[in-house]
C-alpha cells in the first residue's frame, strides 16, 4: 500500500465505530498519524484499543481524544488536547486532514418531532463541525495541501420520510462545504461525501416504515445488489427482503480517503457520491 499520507496528521471524529472507524483504518494504512475523536466514556476502551491496533499495524502515531463536539466548548477543547499530545518538540503543530464524521440521527414523522430532537441533531451534526473546523483553522497548512472531508448523506436531497431534521442537518453541512471551499482555498480543499444506507446500528434502527420506503431505492441501486459467493450469506439473505444490501463501511471509507490524497488537489466544493449509485453524479 502506497503511504501517500505519511507524516500527515489527520483528525477523524466519531472514530470509535462505524464509518469513522473505517476511515481511520484506511488513512492510517496510507501512513497518516490519526487523532481518534470520541464522545462518551463508554467508547474510551474501544477507541484506545483501535489506537494501539493502528499504531502497531501501520507504524504511525495515534491520539485518542475525548470531547463532546455537540457543545460550544467541546471543539476548542478537542483541538487543545490534541495539540498538547501531538505538537512537535519545537512547539509547531499542523492539522493536515480533518474528517467531520461524528453525527446523530433522530428520525421522526413531522407531527412527532420534538425541539430536543432538533436541538441535539443540529448541535452535533452542524454546530459541531462548524466549531471544530473553526478551531482547527489556525493550524491548517498554508500551501493548499490540507484536506477537509465532511460526511453528509443522501438524506440531504432524497426527502425520505421521518428525516425532516436529519436531512436538514446534512443539507446544512453540504452548504458549509461549499462556503469553506472558497474561504479556505489557500489552505485546503473542502469536499463532502454522501453515503446512503451503511451497515451498522444507525441504519438498522430505522423504522419499518422507513425501510419499506427505501426498499425501492435499494432495488434500483447498482452497487447494492447482493452477490452470492461474494457477500456474506446473511447479507444476501437480508437483501432478498430488504431490496439490496447496505454499503460496507470500508467502501465509504475508501472514497473519503481518496479525497485526502495529493491527487485530489483539483477537487473542492463538491459533494462526491459515496452511495453505490443510489444517487448518480457529483454536485
Amino acid at each position: 500500500m502506497s503511504r501517500v499520507l505519511a507524516g500527515k496528521l489527520a483528525i477523524v471524529t466519531g472514530a470509535s465505530r462505524g464509518i469513522g472507524k473505517a476511515i481511520a483504518q484506511k488513512i492510517a494504512s496510507y501512513g497518516a498519524n490519526v487523532a481518534l475523536g470520541y464522545t462518551s466514556e463508554s467508547s474510551r476502551t474501544i477507541t484506545e484499543e483501535l489506537a494501539k491496533e493502528l499504531s502497531s499495524q501501520h507504524n504511525i502515531r495515534t491520539f485518542p481524544v475525548q470531547a463532546d463536539l455537540g457543545t460550544v466548548e467541546g471543539p476548542k477543547a478537542f483541538i487543545a488536547a490534541l495539540k498538547d499530545k501531538a505538537a512537535n518538540q519545537d512547539g509547531s503543530f499542523q492539522i493536515d486532514i480533518l474528517i467531520n464524521n461524528a453525527g446523530v440521527a433522530h428520525n421522526n414523522l413531522l407531527p412527532k418531532i420534538t425541539p430536543d430532537q432538533f436541538d441535539i441533531s443540529y448541535r452535533v451534526n452542524v454546530l459541531g463541525p462548524l466549531l471544530l473546523t473553526q478551531a482547527a483553522e489556525p493550524y491548517l497548512p498554508h500551501d493548499r495541501s490540507g484536506r477537509i472531508v465532511n460526511i453528509s448523506s443522501i438524506s440531504s436531497t432524497t426527502g425520505f420520510i421521518e428525516q425532516s431534521v436529519y436531512g436538514g442537518t446534512k443539507a446544512a453541512i453540504e452548504a458549509m462545504t461549499r462556503t469553506w471551499a472558497r474561504e479556505l482555498s489557500e489552505r485546503c480543499t473542502v469536499n463532502a461525501i454522501n453515503p446512503g444506507p451503511v451497515e451498522g446500528p444507525m441504519y438498522s434502527k430505522n423504522s419499518d416504515a422507513f425501510k419499506r420506503e427505501i426498499k425501492g431505492w435499494l432495488q434500483h441501486t447498482p452497487g447494492m445488489q447482493a452477490r452470492e459467493g461474494v457477500d456474506p450469506p446473511e447479507v444476501v439473505e437480508e437483501a432478498r427482503t430488504g431490496g439490496g444490501r447496505p454499503a460496507y463501511t470500508s467502501e465509504v471509507a475508501g472514497i473519503a480517503a481518496m479525497l485526502c490524497g495529493p491527487d485530489s488537489q483539483w477537487l473542492t466544493g463538491s459533494v462526491v457520491g459515496a452511495n453505490g449509485g443510489l444517487i448518480f453524479g457529483l454536485s
